[in-house]
């Protein structure tokens, strides 16, 4: 597909989505919303891709909601506008049966903040910047920060940071948990790649599973997350991808998980 605020590629089972309005820092404008909606519904019909990688040109990842282009301020409603244009892009990332991973450098503010929080992983460049800028403007978390937010600093560490809207570097999003791994800026792109291509190699139908498990563990009893484990468990146990790694394991040969893709689910797909 050709898109106008974003570009995208595939290549090595990794199809990667780029915010490319640099010169806004990748602020998010009713097209661009639109485009990163369209793009992961894309990711999710391309079998070829395995792994996203959402990147973003320019120095910074991505400022928020455009407000300097007026859209905002037109909107009938605030709850409207994100429910239409924000909230399904941040639930087409959590549903993709896919890893996401997010390369994050220089500023990551409001909305763009729930857009890299969205994703499954987040590796950052040493700009990298996370500001939870609602309140500067008398506005709240939305985009499903208030979600994300939590479930990965704590609640305390979550209020701090949504009611100061203090800038969190690299360095401390690592050690708080909002990113994965830090890199210099100039290896971040290759890095992301790199990391990216790492988990196209491992079993797609397993690392769709173990996302869907991992997101709901968060809100279900340790009864009824045992019996859902258990559900996905049989999936996978029938999948071609189980037996590539039993046979691997018992011939003593590295895994290709990619020429098991066609019947992963024991012939079904995702």
């Amino acid at each position: 597909m050709s898109y106008e605020t974003i570009q995208t590629a595939v290549e090595g089972g990794v199809m990667e989505i780029r915010l490319s309005r640099p010169e806004t820092l990748n602020a998010l404008n009713r097209k661009m919303k639109q485009e990163i909606l369209a793009a992961f519904r894309e990711a999710a019909r391309l079998r070829e891709a395995r792994v996203v990688l959402l990147s973003a040109e320019g120095r910074g990842f991505c400022s928020g909601a455009d407000l300097k282009s007026g859209e905002e301020d037109d909107a009938r409603s605030f709850g409207e506008s994100l429910r239409t244009l924000y909230n399904p892009m941040v639930q087409a990332i959590m549903a993709l049966p896919k890893p996401v991973v997010a390369a994050v450098q220089g500023v990551a503010a409001g909305a763009g903040m729930s857009l890299a929080l969205a994703c499954d992983m987040r590796l950052c460049g040493e700009s990298a910047q996370f500001i939870c800028a609602f309140s500067r403007i008398g506005l709240v978390p939305d985009s499903g920060l208030s979600y994300f937010l939590p479930r990965l600093v704590g609640l305390g560490r979550a209020m701090e940071l949504a009611m100061l809207a203090e800038p969190v570097p690299a360095t401390d999003a690592v050690r708080l948990g909002l990113a994965n791994r830090l890199f210099p800026d100039a290896d971040l792109p290759n890095a992301a790649r790199d990391f990216c291509r790492r988990l196209a190699d491992g079993p797609a139908y397993a690392l769709g599973l173990t996302k869907q498990a991992l997101q709901r563990g968060s809100e279900l009893t340790v009864g009824e997350t045992l019996e859902y484990e258990a559900g996905l468990q049989e999936l996978a146990g029938r999948s071609g991808e189980y037996r590539e790694g039993v046979m691997a394991f018992r011939e003593k040969r590295k895994t290709n998980y990619r020429v098991t893709s066609a019947d992963a689910s024991g012939g079904g797909g995702f």
